[in-house]
């Protein structure tokens, strides 16, 4: 049931002096996109007659079918509190619609609200918590962002040796101004290295909040003189920055992943829906690490998984279950990182644990092991598996999944494949710094 009709919306932008609103979307990349009006275009957006050009965002339509139309998600509706006090400044998330009436296929937002609908249809509600990790560096004396930090703070660190904690006390209090309920926020392992941890919500609403998390997030820090920066691995021999995914499913309003009676407190369900992630991990994975900067923190040593395997008692795997039992029963992935589209990330990762549900495919058994000290012989015997290597052979896996691809769709599937296809492309004819050092002095 909707929270605000248009008439709260009018009303909030009178009372609140809201002068600039900006329609909000993102484009298949997650790359966040607006359209700013004014209050006395509000009502023509409310109406959904805000139109805009689909074919100068990347991956969306051609030229000759380019007029898209804005509809206003009321729900999204929020004063951004770091603009003025006089002429406030608010935004409303958008989907994005054909001149038809009919939802665009390519929208990220429409795709997840087609898997969510399908777990409706079973009675299945997906919450969702993620954890955003992110760099705060130096900016040049133009303003541009660097990799420079001239902190060395570690895990849970605390000022003065953690430099950022300003900055992240700031973006706490902001993001609870915007209506976020902050469970935890700490540094992290890396220097320069954060995480601000969000309740857990339904799919979409976490989804949305992601992206504005990473907008405030990069607001603030520009206050600070700063960049905060969601590249996975910005820099060489250091830990990268994932945004790991924690699910659980309810039904009835009960979490149905929970089971005391099991040995490790969790249902067939749970079991099902971590056969079903494990099944086309592969497939997945060009959407949930979609850079090929994704992949040098896919690699072992730096707490990132490499292998599809899952666990209950360590973080080695891909999938672990955290400690939490009965309603905070949950299923954590591990290997997505912040530069993937949330929306499509959510409906990939969603979809395949649902399709585990739906046809009861049970998981090998958990590895409680490190998995980075086995050999070779030993993940054999277990029959476990690598994620893609690099951004190439994750195309070629989603390409692969039929599954996978009809849950983005023919169109999102496709633009995203040659798209990625062309980064990579793009990527092979680089000569880098490496390269020069290891091979010239040698042949």
């Amino acid at each position: 049931m909707s929270k605000y009709t248009k008439q709260d919306i009018m009303q909030m932008v009178e009372d609140e002096d809201v002068e600039f609103i900006r329609l909000q979307f993102t484009d298949m990349f997650g790359t966040l996109k607006n359209v700013a009006i004014t209050k006395s275009q509000l009502e023509k957006a409310l109406n959904n007659q805000c139109m805009f050009d689909g074919s100068s965002i990347e991956g969306f339509v051609r030229i000759e079918e380019s007029d898209m139309y804005l509809y206003p998600d009321l729900d999204t509706f929020v004063i951004f509190p770091w603009r003025p006090q006089q002429g406030k400044v608010a935004r409303i998330i958008c989907d994005i619609y054909r001149p038809d009436g009919k939802p665009f296929e390519g929208d990220p937002r429409y795709i997840l609200r087609r898997t969510i609908a399908e777990a409706a249809e079973l009675g299945y509600q997906f919450n969702v918590g993620p954890e955003c990790e992110f760099f705060l560096f130096h900016t040049d004396d133009e303003g541009r962002p660097t990799t420079i930090s001239h902190e060395r703070a570690g895990y849970f660190d605390l000022g003065p040796v953690d430099l950022g904690e300003n900055a992240r006390r700031d973006m706490v209090l902001t993001l609870e101004d915007m209506g976020f309920e902050i469970e935890a926020s700490h540094h992290e392992a890396a220097p320069a290295q954060h995480e601000i941890d969000f309740k857990y919500d339904e799919a979409m609403r976490t989804a949305d909040n992601i992206m504005t998390f990473k907008l405030a997030v990069k607001t603030i820090a520009k206050r600070f003189g700063l960049f905060a920066s969601f590249m996975p691995k910005p820099k060489q021999g250091i830990n990268g920055s994932g945004m790991h995914i924690n699910v659980s499913v309810s039904k009835d309003g009960k979490n149905i992943f929970a089971d005391p009676s099991d040995e490790l407190g969790l249902s067939q369900e749970a079991y099902y829906f971590i056969g079903g992630i494990m099944k086309h991990m592969k497939g997945m994975t060009a959407i949930t690490n979609p850079l090929i900067n994704s992949y040098k923190r896919l690699i072992p040593g730096f707490e990132a998984p490499v292998y599809i395997a899952w666990s209950g008692t360590n973080r080695s795997p891909l999938i672990r279950i955290p400690a939490a039992r009965g309603e905070g029963t949950r299923v954590e992935l591990r290997s997505p990182d912040s530069a993937a589209n949330p929306y499509l990330a959510l409906a990939v990762c969603l979809a395949a644990g649902l399709d585990g549900i739906k046809n009861k495919i049970m998981p090998p058994k958990p590895v409680n092991g490190n998995v980075f000290d086995m050999t070779a012989e030993e993940m054999e015997a277990l029959n476990i598996q690598a994620l893609p290597a690099d951004l190439n052979e994750a195309i070629e896996e989603l390409e692969k999944d039929n599954f996978i691809q009809e849950v983005l769709g023919n169109h999102a599937s496709q633009k995203y494949a040659e798209a990625k296809r062309e980064e990579w492309a793009a990527y092979r004819q680089q000569i880098t710094d490496w390269e020069i050092d290891e091979y010239l002095y040698k042949i």
